[in-house]
């Protein structure tokens, strides 16, 4: 018996009881090879010495300072780091302690912007459907995912959803990248209009979809696109980069790639690699300025923010990501798993599509290969799946309703930047045989 109330109170979970490098170990002594970081958070894989160290010696010096009374070394060298890396003028930095809060910030900073500077009128958000942007009520109320908003719908706070940029699934026949992009602007510049072309306070959207639909990264240009679209209408551009950013494409900061700065950004799971919970939401001058100079105080907060030790972990995982040059491996050891897991399930029926950026993979599974009619939601597909791989001992992060909530399964692989080619090379293997027992 157990008196933690899991996620899922009738399944019987290993106990894991260590982890070393890519490795976790249950207490049987059963070793996993950790091919997705959790859920994209182990970034450095597991025990780092570099982390652990600053960890053992932040909590020796001080471990805890309420942000209403003291600031800290470690939360002002972190964000001293952060704004230096970050694009355009993301120069401030509000830690919290995950990605949901992240996103609850960013949702309460920009209804405040828009009061600060005289339109509170603006109280509309707009996301994209196939979204997760976390499981508290505001950030799932923006979230897209319909399966997981059902059962709360009564709590949520209003939203409005255009189309994903997805590819695979939305493209037209015939439609070219710069066609289809300038149709989903166009869906977002109406939706706009719909609302109230003074009405809407911000567009929300993760730079690379992560949990939901796997992996899904935008079309050429199409961040470009919709950055026009919110700057003509006065909304203010907010990327969630919760599971996609801090490396994970490659890049520090996935929007980098796509050459556009949001106002706001949420950032978490490999800011802190998992040694301490933390995220952190990044504004532009022109936000912070509005506060500063406006009411003077921003209108949250919460106990955590801020926290010294968890700060300290996350400075070292960053030091450690940059002095390592492990952005550069991300990208190797990215390009290499999408290739072999290509040539993997080369003609396999029931892949359908491998996509992705950096070791931020998603393989989505379907019925029929040139149809791309998706699976039978009763199977469970992915839920089997991850059953069969941790038998072979290999973690990866699958999920179900890819498509519409309901219906699709895909396979996110998020393996630590710290992986080797014989690691990829053997998630690959292990995979290969998990896909193939689950679908027999």
């Amino acid at each position: 018996m157990t008196q933690v109330f899991h996620r899922n109170p009738r399944s019987k979970l290993p106990m894991a009881v260590a982890g070393e490098g890519m490795v976790l170990i249950d207490q049987q002594g059963k070793r996993y090879l950790d091919a997705s970081g959790g859920a994209a958070v182990s970034c450095l894989g597991h025990g780092h010495p570099r982390v652990v160290e600053a960890i053992r010696r932040q909590v020796g010096e001080l471990a805890y300072a309420h942000t209403s009374f003291f600031t800290t070394a470690p939360a002002e060298e972190l964000a001293a780091m952060l704004a230096d890396a970050a694009p355009g003028s993301l120069n401030h930095v509000y830690f919290l302690s995950g990605g949901s809060e992240a996103v609850e910030a960013a949702l309460k900073l920009a209804r405040q912007y828009h009061v600060e500077v005289g339109q509170p009128q603006r109280r509309h958000v707009i996301a994209r459907r196939q979204s997760y942007h976390g499981n508290t009520l505001g950030a799932l109320a923006i979230g897209g995912n319909a399966w997981r908003r059902e059962m709360f719908l009564p709590l949520l706070i209003e939203a409005h959803h255009v189309s994903p940029c997805y590819a695979y699934r939305d493209r037209a026949d015939g439609e070219s990248d710069a066609q289809y992009v300038q149709r989903l602007a166009d869906e977002l510049e109406q939706k706009i209009i719909e609302l109230g072309v003074d009405q809407v306070a911000a567009f929300v959207a993760e730079t690379v979809v992560g949990a939901t639909a796997g992996a899904v990264p935008p079309v050429a240009d199409y961040f470009r696109k919709i950055r026009a679209v919110c700057d003509k209408y006065g909304v203010l551009l907010i990327l969630d980069e919760v599971m996609s950013g801090m490396g994970r494409t490659g890049y520090l900061f996935a929007c980098e790639e796509d050459g556009v700065v949001p106002d706001i950004m949420a950032i978490a799971k490999g800011l802190g690699a998992g040694y301490q919970p933390i995220g952190a939401m990044l504004c532009s001058d022109r936000i912070y300025d509005a506060v500063l100079q406006g009411s003077g105080f921003f209108q949250h907060g919460h106990t955590y923010i801020g926290h010294a030790t968890a700060c300290a972990a996350a400075v070292a995982v960053q030091k450690t990501i940059q002095e390592e040059n492990l952005l550069e491996n991300v990208l190797q050891r990215g390009e290499q798993l999408r290739v072999e897991l290509r040539q993997a399930f080369a003609g396999h029926a029931n892949v359908g599509d491998i996509r992705g950026r950096g070791l931020f993979v998603g393989v989505e599974l379907v019925a029929d290969r040139a149809s791309k009619a998706p699976l039978d939601p009763t199977l469970r597909t992915h839920a089997r799946i991850k059953s069969e791989a941790m038998q072979r001992g290999l973690l990866v992060y699958p999920m179900g309703g890819t498509i519409d909530g309901r219906r699709g399964d895909h396979v996110l692989l998020a393996p630590p930047f710290i992986a080797t080619p014989a690691d990829i090379s053997e998630i690959v293997q292990r995979l290969g045989e998990a896909v193939t027992a689950a679908l027999a």
